[in-house]
């Protein structure tokens, strides 16, 4: 029997449930730059966010009720936002406190202040075809150059993971660069051991995925084992494929990680990830991110919010305003306890409701440290005289969500019919929950 089982950083990620990536970039200060137009560049005398307050972006993210942050450190301009010896297009050659800043090490310091979990963004393969200095093109595609580009990228990527303390996840959009990937996997071993790599290398590192779309809707089933390698950039959604759905006997622990900005994608610049000026109200409505979250937290995986930084420094009053409201009433779904059970090595849990209280929302949590074992369970009311199906599920993992309309039966029935059990070992569901939103 393949036995698969998360390593403690698995079980820290999935407790946290909720994750925000704050982008930022040099084209937020060049609004007529053409996205993409490596010919002309913006100049890094451009970026000048006057009143930057890493306080306020971390605390924005904590009234959302998330419990870890990543910074995109350097997206696909190249434009990095600390002030790297790897060239000079950076925060170093900008107005920005005189090129004497790093809004990376802000980052971390505000981060340990609200007490968030850091992590840090940096984009390898979409930056190969495009720039390595100051904006100057990429034409030339010689073993040669890309081997400088390697270099560079090595470069910056030691003095992220040495520089500032332990990282709690590092992400990589578009997964390793494959000419590189066991070059960056070995430094990244080295310098941040515990982090959890989003698409990373699951036959070394401690991995998460991504779930084949940026609207934070994972695929139904969606275990949290796999046999694939995620490194796709999102931009072609891929839910159709085998490895977003996972496999329940995969080789690999590397639950979803399910990612979306918090501007409307169709509309707003760069599908929401950018602030651009004139968009604020673009923002989705907190009631659609409540949405969000039962669609990704509530099938096992992460919801992963993405913020966007206006050119002042700031998240807009806009985006403030509606994730403070996202977590009010993601905290609203669970005020109204009605019932509650768990247990192990057994198969039928059981919640009696003697007053009939309406119920319309269902909590399954297994006990993911044991490994996931359910394939397959049904939940049912009981009237007095007959069981009433009301959910019937596939995967479970960390946690699974069930909205229903208020039902008052006298009873609810949880029974897993679909089961795999390693020899010698418990199987436990930690809580089965009843709700009235």
């Amino acid at each position: 029997m393949n036995i698969v089982l998360p390593a403690k950083q698995h079980l820290q990620w999935a407790d946290c449930e909720i994750g925000v990536l704050i982008h930022y970039d040099i084209q937020v200060f060049a609004p007529n730059w053409k996205y993409g137009d490596m010919d002309h560049m913006p100049s890094p005398a451009c970026f000048n966010p006057v009143q930057l307050n890493t306080d306020q972006w971390v605390e924005t993210a904590k009234k959302l009720g998330a419990k870890y942050a990543i910074l995109v450190a350097k997206h696909s301009t190249g434009f990095s936002l600390w002030p790297t010896k790897a060239h000079d297009y950076s925060v170093a050659s900008s107005p920005w406190k005189n090129g004497k800043g790093d809004i990376v090490a802000d980052f971390i310091t505000s981060c340990k202040k609200y007490g968030l979990l850091p992590g840090l963004y940096y984009s390898c393969p979409a930056n190969y075809k495009w720039k390595v200095n100051n904006g100057a093109p990429v034409e030339d595609k010689s073993p040669e150059y890309l081997e400088k580009y390697i270099e560079m990228m090595l470069t910056q990527m030691r003095e992220l993971w040495s520089n500032y303390g332990p990282l709690f996840e590092i992400w990589f959009d578009g997964g390793l660069l494959a000419a590189a990937g066991d070059r960056i996997a070995k430094l990244a071993l080295e310098l941040q051991p515990n982090a959890v790599a989003f698409q990373g290398d699951p036959d070394r590192m401690i991995c998460v995925r991504w779930i084949g779309n940026e609207r934070a809707v994972a695929p139904v089933p969606c275990f949290t084992r796999t046999n694939g390698k995620s490194s796709s950039d999102g931009m072609k959604e891929r839910a159709h494929s085998p490895e977003f759905f996972g496999d329940f006997n995969g080789r690999y622990w590397c639950p979803g990680e399910a990612d979306m900005p918090c501007r409307d994608q169709i509309h707003a610049y760069l599908n929401g990830w950018f602030w651009q000026k004139g968009e604020d109200g673009l923002v989705y409505p907190p009631e659609e991110l409540l949405d969000r979250y039962y669609v990704s937290v509530g099938r096992g995986c992460n919801l992963l919010l993405g913020m966007v930084v206006d050119n002042r420094g700031l998240i807009p009053d806009a985006d403030v305003a509606q994730l403070e409201e996202t977590g009010k009433l993601i905290k609203a779904q669970f005020r109204n306890l009605i019932g509650k059970t768990s247990g192990k090595n057994q198969f039928v849990f059981n919640i009696d409701v003697p007053d009939k209280r309406p119920v319309d929302l269902i909590c399954v949590k297994e006990d993911i440290s044991l490994g996931e074992n359910v394939k397959f369970y049904v939940i049912s009311g009981f009237d007095g005289k007959d069981y009433h199906t009301l959910v019937t599920g596939t995967s479970l993992g960390h946690k699974a969500l069930h909205r229903i309309r208020p039902f008052r039966y006298q009873s609810y029935q949880l029974k897993i019919y679909s089961h795999e059990i390693r020899p010698n070992t418990d199987f436990a569901i930690s809580e089965f929950s009843l709700w009235k939103r």
